[in-house]
């Protein structure tokens, strides 16, 4: 595709409903408790791109008109999405979210815990009030494919041993689960058909496995300030790029690069050296090698289905992932 390619554009064929999505986001965390009404109105403020609602609302948006399911399909998938998010930083004990003050940050680890709770629950009572028990047993397997991908991470870390195929299996239940569930769930609110909600979860799942080496590349990849971020090295977490360059290191490379990681303060010569092995073994570019591979494989799947504008923005969307800064 010619160009850079810009979310607004994406967005084209759900604009509307995309406008309409947010009143439905909104009411969903509302709260008579004030502190919690603070806390998640400061959530809605600080929002990212919504991302995964734009892919349930797209893909119900292909099989039909945009209904009252598909917007509960897109709230629940944010709801889930806001409360993993917030649960994360008291996890990695991140001060920060796309560049505001986290929750964690602003309101201390027990309200966080809290919140990413209550967010939860009304993700689950939005399903119930609602009588949608298709997506609430969608979303519940993402939920749990999530924690278990979490702490698959966590084991591994601490052992820094994470192979090639450990490495996809943890995020794929980590970051294209519900990538996969918000794309079915979409779907599943303008048909039924068994054979084109599997084509949008292969769809899906594709496409999160893309946004998830591409947030690995990023982390290498320049800041404002003119260096890589490396915020997953720091937290010692094994990320493409590196289990690339480690199994292509030499055996004496490779355990000495695994105990500069080990060590437990990373100095900035430490991270140098970690970030030449990475560079020297061509790590990045393998990694994008395969994030280029899920992307054109979830090109195919769209090929599959029926054509239209959404079908193209979902075209669109999935060079937007691979091709996005931030």
């Amino acid at each position: 595709m010619g160009g850079r390619i810009s979310l607004d554009e994406i967005k084209g064929p759900v604009l509307r409903e995309l406008e309409a999505f947010d009143a439905h986001f909104v009411q969903a965390m509302r709260s008579k408790v004030p502190l919690l009404d603070r806390v998640t109105r400061y959530l809605v403020r600080t929002r990212g791109k919504q991302f995964r609602p734009l892919l349930a609302l797209l893909s119900a948006r292909v099989f039909g008109e945009v209904n009252e399911k598909s917007y509960s399909a897109a709230t629940l998938v944010e709801l889930l999405h806001t409360a993993t998010l917030v649960h994360d930083d008291v996890v990695d004990d991140s001060f920060q979210r796309r560049g505001f003050f986290s929750i964690k940050a602003l309101w201390k680890n027990k309200v966080a815990v809290l919140v990413g709770d209550y967010l939860l629950s009304r993700g689950l009572l939005t399903a119930l009030e609602r009588k949608h028990f298709d997506l609430l047993e969608i979303l519940s397997g993402a939920v749990s494919e999530m924690s278990e991908g979490e702490l698959l991470q966590l084991e591994k870390a601490r052992r820094l041993d994470i192979t090639l195929d450990v490495y996809f299996d943890i995020i794929r239940m980590k970051t294209a689960s519900l990538i996969r569930s918000a794309c079915v769930c979409g779907a599943k609110s303008t048909t039924s058909d068994p054979q084109q909600l599997a084509i949008m979860g292969a769809f899906g799942e594709k496409i999160g496995m893309a946004f998830q080496i591409k947030d690995d590349l990023m982390d290498l990849s320049d800041d404002v300030t003119g260096k890589p971020k490396i915020a997953d090295i720091k937290e010692k977490k094994m990320t493409l790029p590196l289990i690339l360059a480690l199994s292509a290191a030499p055996a004496a490379e490779r355990n000495r690069t695994i105990s500069l990681i080990r060590s437990r303060n990373l100095d900035p010569e430490a991270i140098r050296a970690v970030l030449d092995c990475i560079r020297k073994y061509e790590g990045v570019s393998g990694a994008r090698r395969y994030m280029e591979e899920y992307r054109d494989r979830a090109l195919l799947e769209l090929q599959k289905l029926p054509p239209g504008d959404a079908c193209h923005a979902l075209g669109k969307l999935a060079h937007f992932v691979t091709e996005r800064t931030h």
